[in-house]
């Protein structure tokens, strides 16, 4: 017959029945918050790099258009130049033909929007003619675009760096070309200039945002323009800028998300280097204002999917809390008993050991000779009982306190379970100093071979115990066998008193010492010394 404590009850059927499908709806439920969440978020992410690559298209096609113009307006000046640099070459420099290029150069100035001044400088830098209309004087042939024609005969434009005009005292651009004589020998140089606010008004009609930049420099990283305008960064070196870093690695044209040297602001930025002309025109929108869009868009979306799975959720911890509510309450049913047997455990321990000593106690003992002499009456086995106590304890706890002598009694008493061999053998406290050790299936010889074993451990402890004629701590023991006869019935008691009368023989006898069914009256008790 079963034992009935582990049939399931029908609340604990219900409970497998119904935990599978609980567990399968919870991980379908979580699966789907996954999905969706991770479906939100490559969305998202998707369209922020979709942002940015609209954005990097548009940069670069700016870049483009920027390039265009700039290339442009010195197109439009280096044509100005080479018809003064023709007519100069042609007419030369007489009084007439002078007054008929100045009156040519201010006649282009005034038509030719990008224009600040044209000017013409002799081979030793003297200004020769000029669209100004008041009287010139003064040198540049310490200009650096002077110095270029002077130094190269070729007859291309050159575009110098951004220089302060001695004639207006504004920044301007120069665009200049080599005159030469017949011969080929320098004659001279022929100039146009550009303001730098030309390239403001120009620029400022593009829209790059509150923190877009746009930048016209010379390939050399000498800073001509840059939106928003800073005069005091005009003719400075952007070198260690992010567009030439860009500029070094990738080549003429390049688009990157990098962060500003001058202002610390992380942007987007497209260059083009002109194909034909020494000069880099880059734009820039702030990453930030690039994405403020979509980050609005995205917090929207991430709301809704928040709120979403916390909907779910919530539903999710509706139809679990029953479960988990029932799971609680098993688990808590599982603690009281798991308590429950803790304390039986504790109890049952409390019942059959020796507070004191830690082994069985008096009445684990007598249970255990009842048991043990009614198996032994049925199978005719031997049965031995080994009484011992410690010998003149009364004078140990007089000499050395009772707390000693509780000392010793659990030295004793663990002495004698580390001796026992068997499982089947008890040690037991019996009563004061007083120990009893019953032998299971064990006849005179071994009972009494054990016993002298005890003693012998016991001795070797070396307890003190200067009332004892050893010095040391010794037990005496009785040893008493029982072989029963099929169905004959010995009482424990008398079983008992039996060894104990041995015991006293052997205190009698002197004490630290072993008396046995084996001693007659007449013979004197076998002792073994260590």
């Amino acid at each position: 017959m079963p034992d009935k404590q582990t049939l399931p009850t029908p609340i604990t059927r219900l409970t497998a029945q119904k935990r599978p499908a609980v567990r399968l709806a919870v991980r379908v439920l979580v699966l789907f918050c996954f999905l969706l969440v991770g479906a939100q978020a490559w969305s998202v992410w998707t369209a922020r790099e979709t942002r940015l690559a609209e954005n990097s298209a548009s940069t670069a096609n700016m870049a483009g258009a920027l390039a265009a113009q700039a290339e442009s307006t010195v197109r439009i000046v280096d044509t100005v130049l080479a018809g003064v640099v023709e007519r100069v070459e042609h007419d030369g420099l007489s009084s007439a033909s002078s007054d008929r290029l100045r009156l040519h150069l201010r006649n282009m100035v005034a038509e030719v929007g990008q224009l600040h001044g044209l000017f013409v400088y002799g081979a030793d830098g003297s200004w020769l003619v000029s669209s100004l209309d008041r009287p010139i004087t003064g040198n540049n042939a310490d200009r650096e675009y002077f110095q270029y024609h002077l130094k190269h005969a070729d007859r291309g434009v050159h575009v110098g760096k951004p220089i302060r005009s001695r004639s207006t005292g504004v920044w301007v651009l120069p665009i200049s070309r080599r005159i030469d004589h017949p011969d080929g020998s320098f004659a001279g140089v022929a100039l146009g200039t550009i303001r730098i606010e030309f390239f403001a008004d120009l620029y400022d009609s593009f829209d790059v945002g509150r923190e877009g930049v746009i930048l016209l420099t010379l390939d050399d990283a000498t800073m001509i323009y840059r939106r928003p305008f800073n005069e005091k960064l005009i003719g400075t070196s952007v070198a260690g800028g992010p567009i030439f870093q860009m500029y070094r690695t990738r080549g003429p044209v390049g688009t990157a998300i990098l962060r500003s040297k001058v202002d610390g602001v992380v942007r987007l930025y497209s260059y083009r280097h002109l194909d034909n002309l020494p000069l880099i025109v880059a734009t820039a929108r702030s990453k930030h204002e690039i994405l403020e869009e979509w980050q609005q868009s995205a917090l929207l979306l991430t709301g809704g999917t928040v709120l979403i799975v916390l909907i779910l959720a919530l539903v999710g911890m509706r139809l679990v809390r029953q479960i988990v509510i029932r799971d609680q309450l098993e688990a808590e049913l599982r603690i009281a008993e798991e308590h429950l047997q803790e304390r039986n455990q504790a109890l049952t321990v409390l019942a059959t050991n020796d507070g004191l000593t830690g082994i069985a106690n008096r009445r684990h003992f007598d249970d255990t000779l009842a048991r043990e002499l009614s198996r032994a009456t049925r199978t005719a086995a031997p049965l031995s009982l080994v009484l011992l106590d410690v010998d003149f304890f009364k004078k140990y706890n007089d000499r050395y306190g009772h707390v000693a002598g509780d000392d010793c009694l659990r030295q004793v008493a663990g002495c004698l379970r580390k001796s026992l061999g068997r499982p089947a053998d008890l040690a037991a406290r019996y009563g004061g100093e007083e120990f009893a050790v019953l032998l299971p299936a064990t006849g005179q010889v071994g009972a009494r071979y054990v016993a002298e074993r005890l003693r012998q451990a016991i001795l070797e402890l070396a307890i003190p115990h200067a009332d004892n004629p050893g010095g040391v701590v010794t037990i005496s023991a009785g040893v008493h066998t029982h072989q029963a006869l099929p169905d004959e019935m010995t009482e424990a008691e008398d079983f008992v008193a039996r060894a104990d009368a041995l015991l006293y023989r052997a205190k009698m006898g002197g004490r630290n010492r072993v008396c046995s069914d084996l001693d007659t009256v007449d013979a004197a008790p076998v002792s073994f010394t260590v």
